[in-house]
């Protein structure tokens, strides 16, 4: 089954829905799209901020804190 298959069945099921329910749905998507937008976003900071904070943990001061 490929993507086209399974766009189909979404679609026609959608279809026959009543207004309500397919509105339902949209909150859905647009919940789900936002959620991957965040995760999306969280990976992003973490990797700009990782060399900032490297310079932070990273240093013989606190050498002996990375042992515990």
């Amino acid at each position: 089954m490929g993507p086209n298959s399974t766009e189909q069945k979404l679609l026609e099921k959608i279809r026959n829905l009543p207004p309500e329910k397919a509105a339902e749905v949209e909150d859905f998507i647009d919940f789900l799209t936002g959620r991957e937008n965040d995760r999306r976003l969280a990976r992003a900071a973490t990797r700009l901020s990782e060399d900032a904070f490297a310079k932070v943990w990273e240093n013989d001061e606190d050498a002996d804190y990375d042992r515990l």
